[in-house]
């Protein structure tokens, strides 16, 4: 089985490159991140700047240019990263690096196949990286902890979701029965496209009922919505309470919650935490 490539094998210029790109921890690893970060959004930028009419057409040749240096730059980029890792084809199949593989295709497509140069903003998913680089990982515990809580509710929010279309293809289908094509609602899949716009308490105003008992079954709806907003974000806050209560230590002598996630002795009663613990294996 063939040994996988270490830091310590790359060659010495290899070994350079490597601390400039990958090397948060040291000063100039920061320098490039930061460097990089602020390129990524310029770039950015730029593409939506391209797509007003007022700005481009004047400055067509700057934009261009522009353009051009970024996606220069950031071809340099990734073939640094390819040449500085001890693994190329793991950071080629990984998330970022499949991102700054995608970000530079449109730029070059470009030159083949008209309007594909906006498919550019793709880019922006590099600015993940300013996670790293202002070491904000330690947010991620949240999020994971919000992740857990919408897959643990999972079960329920489908089975509310599934109310809810039902509710929409039944008030659909009896607001074109009650309406009619005359109103506006020339189909039961028109009805329906009402009942989600007014459940979701959107209401576009494209469609209106003009009858007392239409409007009385959408006076209801409306309610409906309110619920529809409600309910999900209830089950979700539910589960991240059941999660957040069910992570507190307690104090089995006196069920004190325990502030502190090493504590060694209970500060409401001294008890020992550890021989406690010990004692209930």
């Amino acid at each position: 089985m063939k040994k996988e490539r270490s830091f310590e094998d790359l060659k010495p210029w290899q070994q350079r490159l490597h601390r400039v790109i990958f090397g948060i921890d040291t000063r100039i690893g920061k320098i490039f991140d930061i460097v990089l970060l602020w390129a990524i959004l310029i770039s950015v930028v730029i593409v939506m700047l391209e797509s007003v009419k007022e700005i481009a057409e004047p400055n067509i040749q700057l934009l261009k240019i522009l353009e051009w240096f970024f996606t220069i730059l950031f071809t340099l980029e990734y073939i640094a990263r390819i040449s500085s890792t001890p693994n190329p084809k793991k950071y080629i199949t990984s998330f970022m690096g499949i991102v700054d593989l995608l970000s530079l295709i449109p730029s070059y497509l470009g030159l083949f196949v008209s309007g594909s140069e906006s498919l550019k903003v793709i880019r922006s998913i590099r600015l993940i990286r300013v996670f790293r680089v202002l070491k904000l990982t330690h947010f991620m515990g949240g999020a994971n902890q919000l992740g857990g809580a919408l897959y643990n509710s999972r079960h329920k929010i489908v089975v509310f979701l599934g109310a809810v279309v039902c509710v929409t293809v039944i008030m659909g289908t009896l607001m074109y029965m009650v309406e009619g094509s005359e109103h506006g609602f020339t189909s039961i899949p028109q009805g329906i496209y009402w009942a989600i716009v007014t459940i979701t308490t959107v209401g576009y105003g494209d469609l209106a009922p003009t009858t007392v008992f239409g409007q009385s079954m959408a006076s209801a709806l409306m309610i409906v919505g309110y619920a529809v907003l409600a309910v999900p974000t209830g089950i979700v806050t539910s589960e991240i309470m059941h999660a957040k209560k069910s992570s507190i230590r307690q104090c089995n002598n006196c069920s004190a919650q325990l502030t502190l996630d090493q504590a060694h002795y209970c500060h409401n009663c001294g008890t020992h935490i550890e021989d406690e613990e010990e004692n209930l294996k």
